[in-house]
């Protein structure tokens, strides 16, 4: 859509004055807000224009003008100025996430936390996961005389821990042959390999020590199934409860989107780098009144998780995105140099 440079500065007035007030915007708050001289009967040309474009939106005929999603999705693609977040800000962030900066589960959780703070929205973000991940390594740590912790550490920068018992008193020998055996079978494999036949398979070629190892052996396949899963961590849900672009029962069927994980997970994993979905581009009902911005971090290069937030459709995009797109590049860099660490 080919748009006049003051048609593109009256569209982009009208949008982040409404973003700021949340209230239709007129032709004298617009003139104000212009950076070159103009009449209202211009600017007011211009809005009808607009409107007709589809652009803006009228509530009724003496109201103001306020955008449209498609004006939304034109203010994002095109008219948006990008920002960074102040230093003070990346600050305040960068404290929030050191304290869990060694635990990839517990970061993922401080990142939600910290966006659904910055934001007033909710926050969404999921471990990293994957069937293609590999196994980097298994670690054992008894617990009590007769179990131990079975401790998979993937590519993907997963840790993922299970105990297991045993009908016989656990020895630091038996500790070293579990350690031993299932790292020489196992390290290199991809996640998705570690199937209950594979596990028989095994166990067959133990001879033996199968018996011995049996229940390390489902350990090792439980934690392996979990490791392969992508988990969600949801923060901020109650602050759509003070949306008032929410009526009725608008933020009820939000929630009851946000409380179904695996629909959450294929949404945020649908596609790579920062996106912004406005209102039906997200092609679920419970969200045509609201935006999803999502952000992918990656870990050692590679795509492993996304963080999200989700909020009504006027939204400050550029601080939101900026919030995102920084939250994404610590995720990463803290969990690629957690795996080089390992």
């Amino acid at each position: 859509m080919d748009l006049s440079i003051r048609k593109q500065k009256i569209l982009k007035a009208a949008v982040e004055l409404y973003v700021q007030s949340g209230m239709p915007v007129g032709s004298r708050a617009i003139c104000e807000a212009l950076d070159f001289p103009v009449s209202s009967a211009t600017v007011r040309n211009e809005l009808s224009d607009l409107s007709e474009l589809g652009l803006l939106e009228q509530p009724h005929t003496s109201a103001g003008r306020l955008p449209s999603a498609r004006g939304y999705r034109f203010y994002v693609d095109h008219l948006m100025k990008k920002r960074l977040l102040s230093g003070e800000e990346r600050r305040v962030i960068d404290s929030l996430l050191l304290s869990s900066a060694y635990d990839p589960e517990k970061l993922l959780t401080s990142v939600s936390k910290a966006l659904a703070a910055l934001t007033r929205c909710a926050a969404v973000s999921t471990t990293p996961g994957g069937n293609a991940a590999v196994i980097r390594a298994v670690q054992f740590v008894q617990t009590s005389r007769r179990t131990a912790m079975v401790v998979l550490i993937s590519s993907a920068g997963t840790m993922k821990t299970r105990v297991f018992h045993c009908d016989f008193d656990i020895t630091p020998e038996i500790l070293r042959v579990f350690f031993r055996t299932l790292n020489e079978k196992l390290v290199g494999r991809v996640l998705a390999d570690i199937t209950p036949a594979l596990i028989q398979g095994l166990a067959a070629s133990l001879g033996e020590m199968a018996i011995l190892m049996s229940s390390a052996l489902m350990a090792v396949l439980d934690v392996a199934r979990e490791s392969a899963e992508a988990d969600v961590c949801l923060m901020g849900e109650s602050n759509l409860l003070f949306c008032p672009e929410y009526e009725g029962s608008g933020v009820r069927r939000i929630l009851d989107f946000l409380s179904r994980p695996e629909e959450l997970t294929r949404l945020l994993l649908e596609g790579t780098g920062t996106r912004v979905l406005i209102g039906r581009e997200s092609r679920r009902p419970e969200l045509y009144a609201s935006s999803v911005v999502i952000s992918r971090y990656a870990i050692a290069g590679r795509d492993a998780g996304a963080i999200a937030v989700i909020g009504p459709i006027r939204q400050d995009y550029g601080r939101v995105i900026a919030g995102i797109e920084y939250l994404a590049g610590s995720v990463g860099t803290m969990l690629t140099e957690l795996l080089d660490a390992e």
